[in-house]
This record gives C-alpha cells, structure tokens and sequence, in this order.
C-alpha cells in the first residue's frame, strides 16, 4: 500500500513536538523518537505561542512564512540575531520593524 501526501504544512519546533504528543510517545518510530526529543530540548515557546507568533509576524511585519518559521524556531535576541533570519540581509529592514519584533518574541518567550 503506498502513501500519499494529502496536505504539506511547514511547522514550528514547538508544533512539531505538539503532533508528536498526539501519537503518544509509546507509538512513536526511532525517526518520530528522534523528532521529539529534539524537539522537546528546543522548543523555546509553548506551541499556542507559536501559532499566535507565526501569525503576527506574517500579517504585522510583512514576513514570509518561511521567514516567520524560522524566527519562532530560534527566538532571536537582538536585533542583530533578526536580521540574519531576514533574507539573508539582502532586503532593508526598517530598525522600528526590528524592535517591533524583537518586543513581539519577548512576550512570548518560554520562562525557564
């Protein structure tokens, strides 16, 4: 029987890690296994975080999704951090917009 790709959807670590929950970590496959821990040690926001993040850069600042993905997977510290996420610095990006975002991740940032 083969397998077909119904629907493809980029994800973040902490969503990945959600999904994952929902198997249970009983079911789970050595690759799933892996997925999880991984993504279990790097979550570095609550998966409902980063839903609410992915959106908000998205509609907000303009981001492409891709961009926005990476941003929430990373949760970048400065401002500096932010713009190496950001087209790989071939765009110019407003340093309001920065700050914009750099506040927006600090809301959401997971308390250790």
């Amino acid at each position: 029987m083969s397998k077909r790709v119904l629907k493809e959807k980029t994800l973040t670590v902490p969503e990945v890690k959600e999904v994952l929950e929902t198997i249970g970590e009983e079911n789970l496959d050595q690759f799933q296994r892996r997925a999880y821990d991984y993504s279990s040690k790097f979550a570095k926001t609550l998966p409902s975080d980063a839903q609410e993040l992915l959106e908000n850069l998205v509609s907000r600042f303009e981001l492409d999704g891709e961009e926005a993905v990476q941003i929430v997977n990373c949760m970048p510290e400065s401002i500096g951090e932010i713009r190496v996420f950001l087209a790989g610095g071939r765009r110019i990006v407003k340093t309001e917009k920065l700050v914009g975002i750099l506040k927006l991740l600090d809301e959401h940032r997971k308390k250790e």
